[in-house]
């Protein structure tokens, strides 16, 4: 299961919520653990140094004999040769050499997750569409999207944020901060990824779209949406008490801070936007992205 779209539409909070389920193992934002986590030893999701994790080390021994064995630069350079928003026309043409050895680095990593963990379901939360299309083609891979949408403007206002990513090992105390956008820029972002997510399902690939509002709202409701595009039995026990999620840690590589957050949370909606992001720029973000946000139910 790949979950789909703009980063900080609430796809850290159904990535946990779907890795509490029976039978899912979650597996962090994967195009990114390469580099943070292979290279970079950075934290898994279970609090311990990925190279110090019960499940990542097991993992590495078998898909590739060791992660020692892997070479990072060489699966860096060929995401930049294939896995990009501007290399989607050509992935959806045909296969390439650099696209199958790209794409086998994943079969292998998502065989030996399944063999290590038993689970029916991994869940692969990197979120780029362009690396959905890759392994769109992978013979190895059975894939499956849930894209994870949320209201432009919500999403404008949180690329904003100066957030810190809590994952270095290296005892030096430093913590990098993500990425930001200005409101222009992550309109941009929130028209392309989820276009090329919802192309996808134009390609025949099962998906499932999810919104963050929904969600938030009546968590119970969505998540039994996803049960169901799950096939998982109407049975399957969720991880909630109402609008309360009980979390317990989980093995995932790279993603947002809120993957180390455990114990009991509240669900609620983060409307800071409303007020926070200066009607200019609201009003810049609408403009740039009503008609797809409207085809979602956003207005204005």
């Amino acid at each position: 299961m790949f979950l789909a779209g703009l980063g900080r539409s609430g796809s850290t909070l159904l990535e946990r919520l779907v890795g509490q389920l029976d039978g899912v193992q979650t597996l962090g934002e994967t195009v990114h653990m390469w580099a943070r986590c292979i290279r970079d030893n950075e934290r898994c999701g279970c609090g311990n140094a990925f190279r110090d994790c019960e499940f990542w080390p097991q993992v590495g021994t078998t898909a590739f004999g060791g992660w020692d064995r892997v070479d990072v630069d060489r699966v860096e350079a060929l995401r930049a040769s294939v896995d990009r928003m501007r290399h989607v026309p050509a992935t959806i043409r045909g296969r390439s050499a650099e696209l199958d050895e790209y794409t086998g680095y994943y079969s292998k990593l998502y065989a030996a997750s399944h063999e290590v963990s038993g689970a029916r379901w991994l869940v692969d939360s990197s979120k780029h569409p362009s690396m959905a299309h890759c392994l769109r083609r992978e013979p190895g891979v059975d894939l499956s999207v849930i894209q994870v949408v949320r209201h432009p403007a919500a999403v404008a206002h949180s690329w904003t944020k100066l957030v810190q990513r809590p994952d270095v090992t290296d005892g030096s105390g430093s913590e990098d901060f993500m990425t930001r956008y200005s409101p222009a820029r992550s309109a941009a972002l929130w028209n392309g990824e989820n276009a090329a997510s919802g192309l996808l399902k134009r390609l025949g690939v099962p998906l499932l779209r999810i919104r963050y509002e929904d969600l938030v709202a009546d968590p119970g409701t969505t998540m039994r949406a996803v049960t169901r595009f799950m096939n998982l039995p109407d049975s399957t026990p969720l991880p909630l008490d109402g609008s309360t999620a009980h979390l317990a840690a989980t093995h995932t590589a790279s993603g947002n801070p809120m993957r180390f957050t455990t114990g009991d949370i509240s669900i609620r909606a983060d409307e800071k936007w409303r007020t926070e992001l200066p009607s200019k720029d609201r009003r810049l973000v609408h403009a740039l992205t009503w008609p797809l946000a409207r085809a979602y139910g956003y207005k204005g």
